[in-house]
């Protein structure tokens, strides 16, 4: 008789104290996770193997992650059941459940009149990088010696003594490199803590998408003006050069 492939699939649970809610923001964008409350705790059900192993859920503070078998709860590896499965509990998909806030903070916001807490934290996802931040003195000769074709294909703004380029293919100086996301442009290897933050900032200070959003990986931000950003050219440059307009 052919074995049922289902038996063999794992399903996982985990409760978490009501105090650390705040804390499953990581998981939010999770969408296959459901979560309910019962008295002084939340009940989360329906990881994948990769999800109960990753890093997201080790790090969250005061998590307990069960396997459940038989209607028992068991703690990973044991083999005696540590409670009762829960029942009657109310479940909702968690992105549904827990609304994203936007608390007070110090950060350092540029031309947002309120401040609100955004961090940015390492990704594992490679993406390619659209911009680049360069220290104008460190690249003025090669920008001259570029050829026409590939300054053509280059946008460029001035933002104090650097410039930031944009372009496809993007050009080889020396600097910072950004991804762009949403409108977003952050520094290559980096992410939102919460993935969909990039939207939800758009829609609140860019929703006319007139601006591109610079990040740095502490958090705070520039307001670039895509109307402020032109053709890049060597004389385009050399006019920038000889009118001093970086410090």
């Amino acid at each position: 008789m052919a074995k049922d492939p289902s038996d063999g699939l794992k399903e996982f649970w985990a409760e978490l104290p009501k105090a650390d809610e705040d804390f499953l923001g990581s998981i939010r964008d999770w969408k296959n996770i459901h979560i309910a409350s019962d008295d002084e705790v939340i009940w989360l059900k329906g990881f994948t193997d990769e999800q109960a192993g990753s890093p997201e859920i080790q790090q969250l503070p005061n998590l307990l992650l069960y396997e459940l078998r038989n209607g028992l709860l068991f703690r990973t590896g044991a083999l005696v059941p540590t409670k009762k499965m829960r029942t009657a509990l109310l479940w909702t998909v968690i992105d549904k459940a827990l609304k994203l806030n936007f608390p007070v903070s110090n950060n350092n916001f540029f031309g947002i009149d309120e401040k609100i807490t955004v961090k940015l934290k390492p990704s594992e996802d490679e993406q390619p990088a659209t911009a680049l931040l360069c220290v104008i003195s460190d690249i003025k000769d090669l920008v001259i010696a570029l050829p026409k074709f590939k300054l053509e294909k280059t946008e460029w703004i001035v933002i104090n003594d650097q410039a930031l380029f944009m372009g496809n293919p993007l050009l080889s100086f020396r600097g910072k490199t950004y991804w762009s996301k949403d409108g977003h442009l952050l520094p290559t290897g980096f992410d939102f803590e919460f993935k969909n933050m990039s939207s939800l900032l758009q829609r609140k200070y860019n929703a006319t998408r007139e601006q591109w959003l610079l990040w740095n990986e502490d958090g705070s931000v520039l307001h670039l003006s895509k109307e402020d950003f032109r053709k890049l050219s060597v004389s385009s440059f050399r006019l920038t050069e000889k009118s001093k307009e970086w410090m």
